[in-house]
């Protein structure tokens, strides 16, 4: 393994009502689900125990992401660490079941365990999904337990019954479990920043977390959510802010763009931007990460990464210094929104 990288320190920030003090940069664990291809075990275990070597406290994941395979991936590393604390942050709304004769295609993920996937937003479901959470992270506890994709990215039509099921099951499951003191905080883990407004709106939530909706490519969450989380303090991780690999990998053949290859529109404009970067002699996936972090709501960027390497370029890159005139150049090419807050 890559010697540990000493000269950055992650800054820390917390974590909205949840109380947690939780690093700038955290690990996201959706590509340890064998999302785009099946991973090398060793190697991809071996990303989060990079995380966790180089400061990083801050990690997430879900059922859902492989069938478990990533809450597996995620436990071993981290029961490894004579570190920490560490906050670990995982989601209901999806139950597994073994499927020995092979399972239903239902997700993206192309690897993962031989599980499949039920929805279910229900009372019990999200107690039952804690609970086999816990032990296939093997670890005695979470911090964080999230609402996950119930909305219309995930469920289409059926979203607005999906919420209902949320709000009346898994909302009231995690609240008692907060009560209890069994987690620390609870919250939502959606792409759509109108249903994470709404969900906002009508409970009582500690953080979430937003994938891909705030990024150098797109800033629609400027418009309700963001606000409304700064001034409900809602602790805000960002998901997807290379907008699944187009904003670290830049304008290449066959980059992609939420999760498909991008189109010609998005590849032009994500060119004009790395014009301007390299024009300020800074790197696209440093403007990138430290472009969300200049909102004052969010606490954290939760990166994905499947490599040890990739891990430390996202540590380095926290250390970058983004010239001021860098973000005049993006807003006055107008691709940036004029509102969005830049770093100071």
């Amino acid at each position: 393994m890559q010697p540990v990288l000493p000269k950055v320190s992650l800054p820390k920030r917390l974590l909205g009502r949840t109380g947690l003090e939780v690093t700038a940069l955290g690990f996201g664990s959706a590509p340890l689900g064998d999302i785009y291809e099946v991973l090398d075990d060793k190697i991809a275990t071996a990303a989060v125990e990079t995380a966790a070597e180089n400061g990083v406290t801050l990690f997430d994941t879900a059922p859902f992401y492989g069938q478990g395979i990533a809450e597996h991936r995620v436990g071993t590393a981290l029961r490894r660490q004579a570190g920490g604390p560490f906050v670990v942050s995982t989601k209901v709304g999806r139950i597994l079941t073994p499927a020995p004769h092979g399972r239903t295609r239902t997700s993206r993920f192309v690897g993962g365990l031989q599980f499949n996937v039920t929805n279910d937003y229900s009372y019990d479901a999200a107690l039952r999904s804690h609970e086999a959470s816990l032990q296939r992270l093997g670890l005695a506890k979470v911090d964080i337990l999230l609402i996950h994709d119930a909305d219309p990215w995930a469920h289409g039509d059926e979203a607005p019954r999906r919420y209902r099921e949320a709000m009346e099951g898994a909302y009231r499951a995690l609240e008692r479990l907060r009560g209890e003191g069994v987690i620390k905080g609870i919250g939502l883990g959606l792409n759509d920043p109108a249903t994470m407004a709404k969900f906002l709106k009508d409970g009582d939530f500690d953080c979430v977390l937003l994938a891909g909706r705030y990024s150098l490519l797109e800033q629609s969450a400027l418009a309700e959510v963001l606000p409304l989380a700064a001034k409900k303090n809602v602790g805000v991780m960002l998901g997807g802010v290379f907008n699944s690999g187009i904003l670290a990998t830049g304008a290449i053949p066959d980059a992609r763009y939420n999760y498909v290859p991008a189109l010609p529109e998005i590849l032009e404009k994500v060119r004009r931007i790395e014009r301007i970067c390299a024009a300020h002699k800074v790197s696209l996936p440093a403007v990138a990460m430290q472009f969300c972090l200049g909102h004052p709501a969010v606490s954290s960027l939760v990166l994905g990464a499947v490599k040890p390497d990739e891990v430390r370029n996202n540590v380095e890159a926290m250390a970058t210094n983004v010239p001021s005139g860098l973000w005049s150049d993006l807003k006055a090419e107008r691709l940036l929104d004029a509102a969005a807050p830049v770093p100071s």
